[in-house]
């Protein structure tokens, strides 16, 4: 069956005879593998399709059990992020979380869309990239299921006093619900001390787009604190496995 979906390539990986195996975030299809003979070094509509954070569409050839890409266009190339090392490992960065994310074949438009949301956004950003990613991976894991208990405390429900954040239990702990917890429960793995500022940024993060965080950054120390903190929480509550590029993200 011949079919088109407009898709981001995840990952692409040479095999013989000049194929190669991509992974492509499709709109339609969700997470899939496709083989193709179009090599992006080559002239031409379909090879710009082929490039890192490109925007496409793409044209399959599906059966039963595989996909093979025979045509694509570009419908955004996201040209800036290449111009940039920090910008290009930042991204790659988010690829490659994207795609453990994702499982395999079930459509997923939303984070779809958040994803190319995101290179829109970082193509035009100078600097201070963290705070985007912070912002994706928040948006993302809500959009698979996983978003931390922000809006009241795990034990009780209670809006006021917050005063931990519990990576295990997934959510922030109002202040007479941490009497439960062993005095020197601050210094515990995963656990935090934050205060309303902290799970208010998070609510913003998550209530908006990520089109109005385009020239928004962080405080460094909180910063810092976020990035510790959804790290261990994704860590902790998905099995992704380490992520190469995580270690050329910029400092």
């Amino acid at each position: 069956m011949y079919t088109d979906t407009e898709g981001i390539i995840l990952r692409q990986t040479k095999t013989v005879n000049g194929r190669r195996m991509l992974t492509l975030f499709s709109l339609k299809y969700g997470k899939i593998s496709a083989g193709t003979g179009i090599n992006e070094r080559s002239r031409g509509k379909n090879a710009l399709a082929m490039r890192p954070f490109t925007h496409g569409r793409y044209e399959l050839f599906k059966t039963r059990d595989t996909y093979n890409i025979n045509g694509a266009e570009t419908i955004h190339s996201y040209y800036a992020i290449g111009e940039d090392v920090d910008k290009y490992m930042t991204c790659a960065y988010i690829l490659e979380f994207t795609e453990k994310l994702l499982p395999e074949e079930q459509p997923m438009p939303q984070l779809f869309h958040l994803l190319a949301e995101f290179f829109a956004v970082m193509e035009n950003r100078k600097n201070r990239f963290e705070t985007l990613v912070i912002a994706y991976q928040l948006k993302a894991l809500a959009l698979c299921g996983h978003q931390p208990e922000l809006d009241g405390c795990i034990h009780c429900g209670s809006k006021d006093s917050v005063l931990l954040f519990d990576i295990k239990e997934g959510g922030v702990v109002c202040g007479p619900c941490t009497q439960k917890y062993p005095s020197n429960i601050v210094n515990a793995p995963l656990i935090y001390e934050i205060n309303f500022g902290i799970v208010n940024i998070l609510r913003y993060f998550l209530s908006n787009p990520l089109t109005s965080f385009e020239k928004l950054a962080l405080d460094v120390p909180i910063e810092k604190l976020l990035r510790v903190m959804i790290k261990d929480y994704i860590g902790y509550h998905l099995d992704l496995g380490p992520l190469k590029s995580e270690g050329f993200l910029p400092m």
